[in-house]
Order: structure tokens, then sequence, then C-alpha cells
């Protein structure tokens, strides 16, 4: 494919992987994305994963038509993108390799690299020159690994944005962009919000006319609409008004309960997303936990703690920095009730939540009470 006159894609589609990084489902696969940048010197910009090398090297060739790389620019370290690093130094021994310090660092790590390699340490702010095309390297540690730079090629006006703005699914997949872009980024970049903010802010600096990641499409046009979402998602703001609504149940009756305040909330109205955290995809419930203004935890008790499903989902909240969003509480227990204060102290460290006045407490199952109970719950929500 020929993003520009002088930039081609190289890389490829993954449908075999059922798990990305071994937890999230993909069922459209991924993408693996790399560029070939052509001019007086040619830029290789990442490889792709170990199982498609020898399709990835076939692609390179293609567009080289018979010319040597110069340089591969190595922008993240994660083997997605970079465990072919030694084949392609076994096809072209004389190419520089262009990276961090930490990549380099890294790279040994990964491959004990030889003494052989030529070697380019890249400098925050520094030019690479290939002719016509000017790279310009951007350092972004932890966005999201410590190692990580994108580069902003300054003549065609076309960022290589590293994991940035990338998404889960394979190329020929057709699929809503935001949907599959918001689980992945949540679930793999959200934690790290404030550095981010500080790509975004750098970016801002740049015509930016193209933008090239390492999954997903690249972006051409409407390129406000990506970066908003992306300054929405990492300033940990709402989306969009509306309710998650998350529960985590053993004989139904708490599920009976949870799917009953949601239905309070759609006659109300409200946008409403529920999920069955022992069925449904933990990482969508997460996405969707951010995307909306409001959560609701709605669990048993169990072991005088919490269902082992919602101690996960309220566990992956924090560690992904949830913040700035109002949280109601349904718990059950047949005999000593602690669910409520178990999930509320687990976001003891939360920035800027705030929890519903309204608790529900069910004692086994749904009754009159706790009808009354889920309707003042949805009140104030709504």
């Amino acid at each position: 494919m020929r993003v520009t006159d002088g930039i081609f894609y190289v890389g490829v589609n993954d449908h075999e992987v059922d798990l990305f990084e071994g937890q999230y489902h993909v069922p459209n696969g991924m993408a693996y994305n790399s560029y070939v940048i052509m001019d007086e010197k040619i830029a290789v910009m990442d490889t792709v994963d170990q199982a498609f090398g020898q399709q990835w090297i076939t692609n390179v060739e293609n567009v080289l038509q018979g010319r040597k790389p110069d340089y591969l620019v190595v922008q993240h370290m994660e083997p997605d993108h970079s465990a072919n690093i030694p084949l392609f130094l076994e096809k072209y021994p004389d190419v520089q390799v262009v990276a961090t310090p930490s990549a380099f660092k890294m790279m040994n790590q990964f491959f004990s690299m030889g003494d052989g390699v030529n070697k380019i340490s890249a400098a925050n702010g520094e030019t690479l020159s290939l002719g016509e095309h000017q790279l310009h390297f951007i350092f972004t540690p932890m966005v999201h690994w410590p190692e990580v730079m994108m580069t902003y090629e300054s003549i065609e006006k076309v960022l290589f944005s590293a994991d940035g703005f990338g998404k889960f699914g394979a190329l020929d997949a057709e699929e809503e962009w935001a949907d599959e872009a918001r689980r992945y980024y949540i679930g793999i970049v959200g934690k790290y919000g404030p550095q981010v903010q500080n790509v975004l802010k750098k970016a801002s600096d740049l015509d930016i006319q193209i933008i090239c990641p390492l999954h997903g499409p690249v972006l051409r046009e409407n390129l406000n609409y990506y970066i908003g979402l992306y300054d929405t998602w990492s300033s940990y703001m709402a989306e969009s008004e509306g309710v998650t609504v998350a529960y985590a149940s053993v004989y139904g009756h708490t599920k009976a309960a949870a799917l009953y305040l949601a239905e309070l909330l759609r006659n109300r109205g409200i946008q409403v997303a529920v999920y069955d955290l022992a069925r449904d995809d933990m990482a969508a419930a997460l996405a969707d936990a951010f995307r909306y203004s409001k959560l609701v935890l709605a669990c048993n008790t169990y072991n005088m703690s919490i269902n082992p499903f919602m101690n996960d989902f309220i566990t992956r909240l924090v560690e992904h920095s949830y913040q700035k969003r109002t949280i109601g509480l349904i718990e059950n227990g047949s005999w000593a009730p602690v669910a409520g204060k178990v999930m509320r102290g687990m976001f003891e460290k939360s920035k800027d939540i705030v929890f519903a006045e309204n608790i529900v407490t069910i004692m086994s199952s749904m009754k009159s009470e706790n009808e009354a109970q889920l309707t003042a719950l949805a009140e104030e929500l709504a």
C-alpha cells in the first residue's frame, strides 16, 4: 500500500491470534504495521511479529525493487514490532539500526546483539536526513514502554506514532475505529494518561497530515477526531454521559438487581452498558467504564470479601488510574454483606471518585424494599 509518494506500507495481518498480549480478545485479528520510506537513502520503520517474518521481508523486498535499505528505525521494542530485527540484520547486515539508548539496552536483552551491529543512538529532537525526507525523533517514554520514540517526517507531514493511535483488528476487517481503539487504548496505554498528554502537547506544534501507527489503519482524514478522543481518554474525562453497570453474581439475585437498575435508567433516557463480569469481555467492560460518566458495581459477598471477577475488574480500574467518575454500589449477602465496603475501599487511593449516596443492600434475594432502593439510586444517577 502506498501511503504517500515516498512512503509505503509493508505490514501484515494476523488472523491466527486469539488473545493479544495473552489477554485481549481480538475476534478480527491484529495488524502489525511497518513502513518503508524511499529516498536517496531508505529507512524501514519497525518490524513485525515473529510469526510473520518471511511475509514481512517479502513485502519489504517488493517495495525496495532490488535496492538495499540504509536504516532500520526501531521505535518500540515490544516483540510484536521488534521480533524480526535479527532476521532483517541477517538479510541486510550493513543496515544502520536507529533507536533510543533504552531500546538498544532492551535489544540486547531480547536478542543478545553482537558488536558488529551498526548502531545510531537517536537523541530526542534529532533529525535524520534521507535526502528529501527528514525524520525528526520525538522521545515518548511510557507511551507505553520506557524506550519508545515517535518519528515525524516533516516534508510529507507524517507522524509515525508507535503504539499511539493504534487499535485491535486486522486491516482487512471492517469495523468502527473508535470502539476497538478505545478498548486498545484503555487496556494497554490507559495507565499512562499524563505521558500521553505530554505527547499531545508536542504534537500540537507539528503540522500532521497523516498518522502511521504500529497497529490499525493509517489515519488520513479528520485527524482532529482521533486526536480529540486521545485527549479525552488521556485526561480521564468521560467521553459520553451514561452509566456502565457491571455485575458479578452467583445464583442470579445480584444479576436481577443489576438488570432491574439498568431498565430503570433506560426508562429515564440514560445510555446504559451492562456487563456480566464472569462471561463478558473484561476489556470491553473496562473501556466502557472509562467511556461513560457513571459506573455501578453490583456484587455478592464472597468469602467475606467480593466475587473474584469483581475483584479482578476493580483491580484493573484502579491500575488504569480510574478517576473523575461517580460510582454506585449494589451489594448482596445472605448473612454478612460486606461487598459494598470492600468495593469502596478498593478505590481509596483513586482520584476524584464520588460515591452515590443510595447504596443498595440485598439480603439473599430482591424484595420490594430493594426495588425502592434501586429506584432511588436510578433517580440519583439520572
